[in-house]
């Protein structure tokens, strides 16, 4: 089966809410997906059309170029994580997953496999009630992993976690698409994807913005811009604004400059005496580039010093 997640024209609408209007986009083997947009941009509703759990009003989602409802064995295709409060409290986590096991013809050796991997270890034997939030998405996952599917999808896996929980998911997460696999991961929050996404789809309003590598993203959120670093910030902003560049303050002694070379900043500086001890190329971050393509597709915007 292919490892490959296909959304063509999907379109659905709740009441008088359009959630997902005309998105289509590809999800490939061998890289980590993120599948970013602001809070109610339609990330949810678009992966429960993927899988099968809400029918769309229009269009086509496609698992290995199959829909989700046709697919024999599920869990054989593809694994997902959507709700990770969405096991019976008062069930062992062990009996969770051999359930699911037997349900899809799976042999009961993959459930010890599966806990194994995501380091659950004695709490298998515990009932699902008691976990954390860490544990309760380290079953997920575990159930996502069962059938050792081509396909996976996760949506806000890291909600919620610790720094050593985090760094554990980024790191499954690419091993999984060095498998070959085809990973697609929702976010609301950039910083959660920094080191593990190779390619984003960035939706907003239930509309596609972009598709693009995480790499073409980020040179083109940097541009031309330098970033400079000096003690003397006020006086090195005016004699670069004067020469015709666009000056903006980071903080106390960094500002980035665009419309002038780096080569002629420095000399500018250096003819006016003003100190300056950094003029390096500016790279934007992920969550800049990521506020620039989305700021006017949130739902709520906030400004400092105003109520909401």
């Amino acid at each position: 089966m292919e490892a490959t997640i296909e959304a063509r024209g999907l379109r659905k609408r709740y009441g008088s809410t359009l959630a997902v209007d005309d998105l289509s986009f590809t999800v490939a083997a061998g890289q980590v997906t993120g599948f970013v947009g602001p809070n109610g941009a339609g990330k949810s509703t678009t992966m429960r059309m993927i899988l099968g759990l809400d029918a769309p009003d229009g269009g086509t989602a496609l698992v290995g170029g199959r829909p989700y409802h046709s697919l024999r064995t599920p869990l054989r295709a593809v694994g997902a994580l959507l709700d990770a409060g969405a096991v019976h409290p008062g069930r062992r986590a062990r009996d969770h997953l051999l359930w699911m096991a037997h349900s899809n013809g799976l042999p009961r050796r993959r459930v010890d496999e599966v806990i194994e991997q995501v380091g659950m270890g004695p709490a298998a034997r515990r009932r699902a009630g008691g976990f954390s939030l860490g544990m309760r998405q380290r079953l997920g996952i575990a159930a996502a992993l069962l059938g050792d599917p081509p396909v996976l999808l996760f949506d806000e896996p890291v909600n919620g976690l610790d720094p050593e929980g985090i760094r554990w998911i980024r790191g499954l997460l690419r091993s999984l698409a060095a498998q070959g696999r085809a990973v697609l991961v929702s976010s609301h929050l950039m910083g959660e994807l920094e080191g593990s996404a190779d390619h984003l789809v960035v939706v907003g309003r239930g509309r596609l913005i972009a598709d693009t590598s995480v790499a073409a993203l980020l040179a083109t959120a940097s541009g031309d811009r330098v970033a400079l670093r000096t003690t003397n910030r006020a006086e090195a902003m005016a004699a670069l604004a004067n020469a015709g560049a666009t000056v903006a303050a980071i903080d106390a002694e960094t500002v980035t400059v665009s419309g002038l070379p780096a080569q002629r900043v420095v000399a500018l500086l250096t003819e006016r005496g003003l100190p300056f001890s950094e003029v390096v190329a500016h790279r934007a971050s992920l969550e800049e580039a990521y506020m620039e393509l989305t700021r006017d597709a949130a739902e709520f915007h906030t400004t400092v010093g105003q109520e909401a």
